[in-house]
């Protein structure tokens, strides 16, 4: 493998790489976190109305 001097790499402006990095935000912000805290709430939500199948409700046992 050939290792690349920093100088040798194309220069990129800092105007493009913000852009780049508000983009990369926003798609986190906006697209891929709510996706994952919805999965999250979602599948604990999931989990505890299986649990409730299996074993009742909660509070003292009935009559």
């Amino acid at each position: 493998m050939s290792e690349v001097a920093p100088e040798q790499l194309t220069p990129q402006r800092p105007g493009s790489r913000r852009r780049r990095e508000l983009i990369t935000f926003f798609v986190l912000a906006f697209g891929i976190w709510p996706i994952v805290a919805v999965g999250v709430v979602g599948g604990y939500g999931f989990l505890v109305w299986m649990f409730q199948i299996l074993y009742g409700p909660p509070g003292p046992p009935g009559h």
